[in-house]
């Protein structure tokens, strides 16, 4: 019985994005001068950085739906706890980290709701330089086809960016992110 492979995706000399097996990526890493991420993740550079999204959710709720909310460093799933960002219900709805220069990003950590988990199924993380679009255009690190509610889960990612988006294409959605943690070194 061979070694359980894990698809992930990596980036491909063209900028466009194919997967490859968990130890493929690492090999691909360790050449980039990268810490495979099961040894060393790094700093969670999101912390310091400048948050921003296609609308915010008001109402009874107010600013407890801020995009800054979801890189406060708190990875409470509780949305009334005020530590999760919300857009309005909108088509095709993002949320964008500006990490301020770029990083060889090599893993998204995200914090999924407690409640209404089925609206982060299908959203996309983008990493890139580009704000085209809103940054929506940058290529693509990892697909959530879904997350258990008050889960977190980890995308392993091979590329350079200072944005980091998530996005819900092609659908009337809620976008909402309790954590997003970005781990990386500057290039």
């Amino acid at each position: 019985m061979g070694k359980p492979t894990f698809n992930v995706p990596r980036a491909s000399v063209d900028g466009s994005c194919d997967y490859c097996s968990l130890e493929v990526l690492r090999e691909i890493m360790k050449c980039q001068g990268i810490m495979p991420p099961a040894v060393k993740l790094g700093e969670n550079v999101a912390l310091s950085g400048r948050a921003t999204q296609s609308s915010i959710l008001r109402g009874d709720e107010g600013s407890l739906s801020d995009a800054i909310n979801a890189i406060d460093g708190n990875q409470d799933p509780n949305f009334v706890h005020g530590s999760c960002s919300c857009t309005n219900s909108e088509y095709a709805p993002w949320w964008r980290v500006d990490l301020l220069k770029p990083y060889r990003i090599n893993a998204i950590i995200i914090t999924n709701r407690n409640s209404v988990p089925e609206r982060l199924n299908g959203a996309e993380i983008l990493i890139g330089n580009s704000l085209a679009n809103q940054g929506n255009n940058n290529p693509r690190c990892a697909y959530i086809s879904s997350m258990a509610a008050g889960a977190t889960q980890t995308f392993y990612c091979a590329l350079v960016g200072r944005y980091v988006n998530i996005a819900i294409r092609g659908r009337q959605e809620f976008l909402t992110l309790c954590e997003v943690q970005v781990f990386g070194q500057p290039v």
